[in-house]
């Protein structure tokens, strides 16, 4: 009796499927029609066979290979369609051969797939060109850019299922000792059926409140004139979490709420702990003024989502990531949301912290994937680490150059009347790597 052979899926190198695939058909006459298909303007034409519905020009993939450098693909269902049309389209007499099967790339291959879009022919052919320059400005870069990349793809992947529950947790404690905590906050996003529920909270601790800090900002509340106290009003009327209101409770309702918050997101899903500079905020925790249980948390993200489990997810880690930053400094939260354009008030406020962050973690998982969302952002930013205009771009990195004007608030009342410097290497002519 015959086996039935499996059906193999996978990917196929765009550059393979446009400069080779008709050079290797046997019969001359099917060339002309394949390579008509295959042409850029054709591709990005709505009337194209593989136009999907609601896209406006063309889905293709970009992958990540296992050592780390990225290919812009074609899914072998595309490619197989592409044959069938042409058969079906009577442009060729028998359905062509598919492409070598070493050509094809299988899940083994790969460390992520998603899904990109080109709406113009000119869009597609720079991302080829700005694909092949970040390959080798990658090689032999920081091994921990690249597991920071990798994070930033897997956040990516598991944002997109719209599963389980991703919950941005702050506390913030006193800062002549940061045993006594203070205030905690926290945004929860989950969905129901496809719909996206949203929740921000925000407790400060009755026994701490006249707990001030001398040296970050005390932004939980803001006391009302002393004459409320003699007539009987509540003297915390103004508050400066900007996303609900604050509720002051004693320590024990304090531990109990985060307790329950932490058991309850837990049953829908998988959860995903979201904080900014994670290790601070893990221990208070599971310090006795919270005692939180997190026996199976897990820092590694899975490259398949799981029914249940615990996950950490650390936005200083991304916004590394999407800047190219391998190094050990991490991002203040003020300075990240600046970068990404989330306009901030009363930071240090732990609610207002906790949303800040994942607005953070949305603006960075809902967008393109690393490479192409950093360009998006700071288009021409990733000069070579020599500053010569045609210097070699192998292991350059990609890290995105700040001006100081965007580093800091109180640079515009430095700069005088003629406003902030400019970089004119960055817009040389003659430079492969950066154009205006």
């Amino acid at each position: 009796m015959s086996m039935v052979s499996p059906v193999v899926t996978g990917y196929y190198r765009y550059t393979d499927i446009f400069f080779e695939w008709h050079q290797a058909l046997p019969n001359p006459e099917d060339r002309s029609p394949l390579k008509a298909l295959l042409a850029q303007d054709a591709f990005v034409h709505p009337d194209h066979p593989l136009h999907k519905e609601g896209v406006e020009g063309a889905e293709l993939y970009l992958g990540t290979l296992q050592n780390f450098e990225s290919r812009l693909l074609l899914s072998s269902a595309q490619v197989e369609y592409m044959r069938y049309w042409l058969h079906a389209m009577q442009l060729t007499k028998h359905p062509i051969p598919l492409p070598y099967s070493d050509c094809l790339l299988t899940e083994p291959n790969l460390r992520h797939v998603s899904p990109v879009h080109f709406k113009t022919r000119e869009a597609l052919k720079t991302a080829l060109k700005q694909i092949e320059k970040n390959n080798k400005r990658l090689k032999g870069v920081d091994p921990t850019l690249n597991a920071r990349r990798d994070i930033f793809e897997r956040v990516r992947s598991l944002w997109t299922q719209q599963q389980g529950t991703w919950c941005a947790l702050d506390f913030e404690a006193w800062d002549r000792d940061h045993t006594l905590l203070t205030e905690f906050g926290w945004s929860i996003v989950r969905w129901d059926q496809g719909s996206k529920i949203e929740e921000q909270g925000h407790l400060i601790v009755k026994e701490r409140r006249y707990y001030t800090n001398t040296y970050v900002s005390n932004n939980r509340d803001v006391k009302t004139h002393f004459l409320s106290t003699y007539l009987h009003l509540n003297p915390w009327l103004s508050q400066h979490f900007s996303f609900g209101k604050s509720e002051e409770v004693n320590k024990a309702t304090f531990k109990r709420r985060i307790q329950a918050l932490i058991e309850d997101a837990k049953k829908s899903g998988p959860l995903f702990l979201v904080f900014h500079d994670n290790n601070q905020d893990i221990k208070y925790l599971k310090s006795k003024d919270v005692d939180v249980q997190l026996p199976d948390v897990v820092f590694l993200l899975p490259d398949v989502l799981s029914k249940d489990g615990i996950f950490v997810i650390d936005t200083s880690d991304l916004f590394a990531a999407l800047e190219g930053d391998g190094g050990g400094n991490r991002r203040s939260l003020e300075r990240v949301c600046r970068h990404l354009q989330i306009p901030t008030s009363h930071l240090h406020n732990a609610g207002n912290d906790a949303h800040y962050t994942m607005l953070a973690l949305i603006s960075m998982a809902s967008g393109e994937p690393i490479d192409m969302q950093r360009e998006r952002r700071w288009p021409n930013r990733t000069s070579t680490t020599s500053g010569a205009p045609n210097a070699p771009l192998n292991g350059a990195g990609v890290r995105v150059h700040f001006d100081p004007w965007e580093e800091d608030d109180d640079f515009s009342d430095q700069e005088g009347v003629c406003g902030p410097a400019v970089d004119i290497s960055r817009f040389r002519a003659d430079s492969d790597d950066e154009t205006p």
